[in-house]
């Protein structure tokens, strides 16, 4: 008796055909009309590319604390996101309630009495070379010998502008307060969803799957991520110890429009050279000509104790604490980040001035990679870089065994 057959069965035909590939032409087309309607979306909506930019800057600032509160807590990513904004939006509405029209205000003033000082300042000028200064009576200080009225020109000239234009920006500000509203209002409600949405993975927060180049796309996602991760995280927190350490010695030192000037210099952190140079200019300025000088000191001798204190802080920032928490990620000349300020200031305003640093450091490491893929090189020579252990990262280590010693935190 032969043994049974066994048939295979058929394979399934698939219900469509294969698709047709396009050619050359097809693809060029497609590509043209692509970028075509990619540039009449950015020309036409090019008030969206702010808030998106931070939209981006957002969830990148509050996505490791967001993860560090998932992991920390055993909580769900989704319960973590909602627990960090609520936070966020407590602490901006404190802020608002407490200080923000304030502090606006006091801007405004300190903008409106250095320009009315600099209006004056060649007759100033005549009336400080006509006397005599003696420092403690040790010595004698005669400017009477030096022609400062060229210099008082020269700054007149320079300064006057940029103080107008800074007015302008902050009387703009205070005038569509309704209007900045709405925009953070749609900051936060997107980054809400992106962070919702990406899962717990910084990679996720912009997504981009490139058939054929994901490799390469994976390297340069990690390589914006560590650049624009040691700015975000280094920048701001330099920005509030700024913020915080004038807030305190400015008002001890009895200098007027206090907040207001601590705000400026911490935002002129994000400044190389120009934003101390300005602030110091404004300190030397308001210092020398308020009405009262504490401790019964001469204009001259407070100006100098003040700016002497302020030099000392910024040196101990920007060349101790800085560097520590930065740790060279960005790898940019200061001279083409000065220029990356101008063009930042021109294309996005305020918030260019701010990301020039970073934004200068993506184009250089896109521009790398195409022209090392242009003729035909490796385009990643040197292994990714691993972020150093910091600082900080050393006393949040510390912090996390403390919890998991107490029993506040169970280990993994």
């Amino acid at each position: 008796m032969s043994p049974k057959k066994t048939t295979q069965p058929k394979p399934i035909a698939p219900e469509y055909s294969v698709s047709p590939a396009w050619s050359s032409e097809t693809k060029q087309l497609i590509a043209f009309v692509l970028i075509a309607i990619c540039v009449f979306l950015l020309w036409k909506f090019s008030v969206l590319i702010t808030p998106l930019l931070m939209v981006i800057i957002v969830a990148y600032l509050l996505h490791p604390i967001t993860a560090k509160m998932s992991s920390w807590f055993r909580i769900s990513w989704s319960a973590a996101v909602v627990v960090i904004y609520l936070t966020t939006i407590a602490a901006i509405l404190t802020l608002i309630t407490l200080g923000g029209v304030g502090l606006v205000q006091q801007i405004q003033s300190l903008i409106v009495s250095v320009q009315d000082i600099v209006a004056d300042l060649p007759a100033y000028i005549n009336k400080i070379t006509s006397v005599t200064y003696q420092p403690f009576g040790l010595f004698t200080i005669d400017l009477s010998n030096l022609d400062l009225n060229t210099l008082g020109g020269e700054l007149t000239s320079y300064i006057q502008p940029i103080l107008g234009q800074t007015g302008t920006i902050v009387g703009t500000l205070a005038a569509s307060t309704a209007e900045s509203i709405g925009w953070l209002i749609f900051i936060i409600t997107v980054s809400f969803f992106v962070m919702l949405e990406s899962s717990g993975e910084r990679r996720d927060i912009i997504k981009v799957n490139v058939p054929g180049y994901q490799e390469d796309v994976d390297r340069i996602t990690q390589e914006l991520s560590r650049i624009w991760n040691a700015f975000l995280r280094g920048q701001f927190i330099i920005f509030f110890l700024a913020l915080i350490v004038y807030s305190i010695l400015l008002p001890i030192f009895g200098v007027r429009y206090s907040l207001g000037i601590a705000l400026m210099a911490a935002i002129a952190k994000f400044l190389p050279y120009i934003g101390p140079a300005i602030t110091w200019t404004v300190l030397a300025l308001v210092s020398f000509f308020q009405a009262q000088h504490p401790f019964g000191m001469q204009p001259f001798l407070y100006t100098i104790l003040v700016l002497g204190i302020i030099l000392l802080i910024d040196q101990i920032i920007d060349s101790i604490i800085a560097p520590r928490i930065m740790a060279d990620a960005l790898k940019v000349h200061p001279a083409a980040v000065l220029v990356a300020i101008i063009m930042g200031a021109t294309l996005f305003g305020l918030l260019g001035v701010i990301i020039a640093a970073p934004l200068l450091a993506t184009f250089t490491l896109l521009i790398r990679y195409a022209i090392r893929k242009i003729f035909d090189l490796d385009p990643w020579p040197q292994p990714l870089q691993q972020p150093k252990i910091t600082p900080e990262s050393k006393i949040l280590a510390r912090i996390r065994r403390f919890f998991r010693g107490s029993g506040l935190m169970q280990k993994k």
